[in-house]
């Protein structure tokens, strides 16, 4: 699933590719925010992203489902 987090006062945000589930990410992420405590995502690859929860501006989730590639042949 690709998360972009949108951080305060910055002008780039910050994706992160993770097989983590939404439930989860969603969770770690409104703790962060109410806490103002680190927000923590390990990606695919095994590398961790930290921010603080107090300077998320956004959090935008996507779909769980993967993306099949390719022209459908065989599908």
């Amino acid at each position: 699933m690709e998360i972009k987090i949108g951080v305060r006062h910055i002008a780039r945000e910050i994706v992160v590719e993770t097989s983590e589930s939404q439930d989860v990410i969603t969770e770690k992420v409104a703790k962060a925010i109410e806490d103002g405590s680190l927000l923590q995502i390990t990606d695919d690859k095994g590398n961790t992203t930290l921010i603080s929860g107090a300077q998320i501006g956004y959090v935008e989730l996507g779909s769980d489902a993967k993306r099949h590639v390719g022209f459908g042949i065989g599908a």
